[in-house]
């Protein structure tokens, strides 16, 4: 007499495997097989958001800044949290000295009218003489170049912060009028610790408005731009004040426009 065969129980070990060889037999994928591949659609679509709003914002900032002034900097920031304070008084472009106006355009910016964000035979005569390894490099940065590092980024010398000042400084010449560029600068640099546009910068250090500043004070203030922090145009030192007697010198050759900086 044979015996009863006694069923087995299926574990769900079984099955799984059952289940994953039938899929690899006729096709059929099962649904967990696919959530990876989910997972990085989510991630790229993700990266694409991001770098869209990276792409788009800076432009909407520059079109926000074309009618409202920057209520403060990433620069401002650092320097408060250093104790420096933040004294600023934004004014428009009609209340700045015209020879203030001429003053940095002549000292940072020759070429700020006829250029759209980058002096490029600065730039060439900047890399020539790292070339040739002069202790002293001349600056290549216009007007434009230091209006979007002073609205948008941080105060370092590096690549990658020149790589997006320039990318800024593309959207900075296409949004806004030469005008505006110069209004922006004008009342955003630093002018000492803590000093940030002409107005402030006008009355702290010859107690006048910056709409009444003279030729000299407004060659002064325009000479101590390289180095704010440590020179300063209410006592200027023997090379600052050649420096300053240089572009009250060149004031002549700097021609303004009726209502804009551009003639």
């Amino acid at each position: 007499m044979i015996a009863p065969v006694k069923p087995t129980r299926r574990t769900s070990r079984d099955s799984g495997r059952k289940r994953t060889g039938a899929a690899e037999r006729g096709g059929f994928r099962p649904p967990w097989r696919g959530r990876p591949r989910i997972r990085r659609k989510g991630l790229y679509r993700w990266l694409g958001n991001l770098v869209l709003i990276a792409f788009v914002a800076p432009a909407l900032l520059i079109l926000l800044y074309r009618v409202v002034p920057p209520p403060a900097t990433p620069l401002m920031l650092i320097r408060a949290v250093e104790g420096r304070g933040i004294d600023k008084q934004w004014v428009p472009l009609d209340e700045i000295s015209p020879y203030l106006q001429r003053a940095v355009i002549a000292s940072e910016d020759a070429k700020f009218c006829t250029h759209h964000g980058f002096d490029w035979d600065a730039v060439d005569n900047a890399i020539e003489r790292l070339q040739k390894k002069h202790r002293r490099v001349l600056g290549a940065s216009t007007i434009s170049m230091q209006t979007s590092k002073n609205l948008f980024l941080w105060p370092s010398r590096t690549f990658i912060r020149k790589g997006l000042e320039a990318y800024l400084t593309v959207w900075l010449e296409a949004l806004l009028p030469k005008r505006r560029i110069l209004e922006l600068y004008l009342n955003e640099i630093e002018w000492g610790p803590g000093i940030y546009g002409a107005e402030a910068a006008s009355q702290r250090y010859f107690g006048i408005g910056a709409a009444r500043l003279s030729p000299h004070q407004a060659a002064l203030l325009a000479a101590v731009l390289p180095n704010p922090i440590d020179w300063r145009p209410d006592r200027p030192g023997p090379w600052t004040q050649d420096r300053a007697f240089t572009i009250e010198a060149r004031l002549g050759g700097v021609t303004l426009g009726k209502g804009t900086p551009c003639p």
